[in-house]
């Protein structure tokens, strides 16, 4: 949600952006949305056995952290954000790892969740982070107003509710 928000944004910034910077800026965000969960996992896989017994109250309290930072974010904004110079790629490299601290901790969650590997997660993200990323380009050049705000609104709330999912179903396991 955050890489879609910054996708529009990028489209409000500049409505004649073209399809290749487009296709770069997308690539990118999708990129570190991909990998970031990666090296989640291997982190959290390395210390799952330590944390074994408390992982759900981690998990939950790490998405219900960043869902709720979402949320407050989104209602503080007073209107779009101006992005400088979207055309450099110092720019979209920082907004694309920016945006992606949240996949690290995803997949530093789906370590101690899960026994599962992450790689076909990472893809399915970077896949689909592309092609929201194109999307929130194309919407950004063809609307105005604070979409972005709504946005991560709705983002932040997914990811509280699926924090509050792994502690209820933990929970209800033992």
């Amino acid at each position: 949600m955050d890489s879609f928000a910054v996708s529009i944004i990028c489209g409000l910034e500049e409505q004649k952006i073209s399809f290749k910077h487009a296709m770069k800026i997308s690539f990118s965000l999708a990129f570190f949305q991909g990998l970031l969960p990666i090296i989640g996992w291997y982190l959290g896989t390395g210390l799952k056995v330590y944390i074994e017994s408390i992982d759900h109250w981690i998990a939950f309290i790490l998405l219900a952290f960043l869902g709720g930072k979402m949320i407050v974010e989104s209602l503080r904004k007073n209107g779009v954000e101006k992005l400088s110079n979207i055309y450099s790629w110092k720019h979209i490299l920082t907004l694309s790892i920016a945006t992606s601290i949240d996949a690290l901790v995803v997949g530093f969650t789906y370590a101690l969740v899960s026994s599962g590997r992450i790689f076909l997660g990472a893809v399915i993200i970077g896949s689909v982070t592309f092609f929201f990323g194109m999307l929130g380009i194309r919407i950004g050049k063809d609307v105005a107003g604070n979409f972005n705000q709504k946005v991560e609104l709705i983002g932040g709330i997914i990811l509280s509710l699926i924090g509050i999912k792994i502690l209820i179903e933990h929970l209800a396991a033992s």
